[in-house]
């Protein structure tokens, strides 16, 4: 017989040699500082202007609404505490521009968000040259505010307007009256008119969008339930919209309530301060008086009352949402 050969001892597996930890270059290091450095001098621009042109006179309007500044020039003026605005608050004329403010709020929205419902309903039938349709709908509110009352305080002129011309040759009115001129409440009306017709495209194209989110086939199904065009509007278009008329409703309000240049340019606040709103009694007490301080008053006495209404329409808004399917 022959031996065995000797086991071999177990030799353990060579050992892997480590690897150095990743080093990060100086190089690196400075590329990522400058890009930070980059990002920062591009923002700078931004943020003076927004410094500017929006905080700084922010918080200067609020120091001097503290004190009893009746000059436009730097000086030592007595601090009065909340006398500004109490005084403000007393003026009956405040609340005379409240009214009107508040009726055009109301009336201009009103008529934009039913205006702009029906012609959002025309723009989104499958018309031939739908797009060509769309582009004119667009035109008013692509106008400047100031060209919009300029051209309706030519067209209402009292002499020779087009609008007295055209119900003259209809036979509409006897003869060429004043819209502007007179009557403070007609002026007024007019007022709202011209915002209406500006306005009302852009509300349009809000709702069309969501129109156009809504599936063909819910209508579809409710005609072969037997349900008309209005009932099928009703039941199934309206209640898939509320969303969108709730965002309409909050933009809208808040831009009629801050609305100054339109009135500005059309009727300068009158007849008889009839179409004076809370903005343009602020610029009168501001700038024609010179009673910044009462000004300023008046401008965060505003920015409150804009705060207020923004947050009950987005309270409604959210509970549309969570009410919406």
């Amino acid at each position: 017989m022959t031996a065995a050969p000797p086991a071999r001892p177990a030799t353990a597996p060579p050992a892997r040699p480590r690897t150095p930890p990743a080093r990060r270059w100086p190089f690196a290091r400075r590329a990522g500082g400058g890009q930070v450095r980059l990002a920062l001098l591009l923002l700078l621009p931004a943020a003076l202007v927004v410094f500017g042109v929006v905080l700084y006179p922010a918080g200067r309007a609020l120091v001097i609404s503290f004190y009893d500044v009746d000059s436009p020039f730097p000086g030592r003026y007595p601090f009065v505490g909340l006398r500004n605005y109490t005084q403000v608050l007393a003026d009956h004329r405040l609340w005379t521009a409240a009214g009107h403010t508040a009726y055009f709020t109301a009336v201009s929205t009103a008529l934009e968000l039913v205006l702009g419902l029906g012609l959002a309903q025309l723009l989104a039938a499958p018309l031939r040259l739908r797009w060509f349709f769309r582009a004119i709908v667009i035109l008013p509110w692509a106008l400047p505010t100031i060209v919009n009352g300029a051209m309706w305080r030519w067209i209402l002129n009292a002499q020779y307007g087009v609008a007295n011309a055209l119900l003259t040759e209809l036979h509409l009115q006897d003869g060429y009256r004043s819209w502007l001129g007179n009557d403070p409440f007609l002026a007024l009306n007019m007022v709202v008119v011209a915002d209406v017709w500006k306005n009302t495209s852009l509300v349009a194209f809000f709702l069309l969008a969501g129109l156009q989110t809504i599936p063909r086939e819910l209508n579809e199904a409710a005609r072969v339930d037997g349900a008309g065009p209005i009932r099928s509007f009703c039941r199934v278009t309206l209640p898939l919209l509320v969303p969108h008329i709730a965002l309409v409703l909050v933009l809208r309000t808040i831009e009629a309530f801050k609305v100054f240049d339109i009135v500005y340019v059309m009727t300068g606040g009158g007849p008889a301060g009839g179409t004076q709103t809370i903005t343009f009694f602020t610029y009168l007490e501001a700038f024609s008086a010179q009673r910044f301080s009462a000004g300023a008053s008046l401008a965060y006495l505003t920015v409150i009352a804009i705060l207020v209404l923004a947050l009950i329409y987005l309270r409604l808004l959210r509970q549309s949402e969570l009410r919406s399917p």
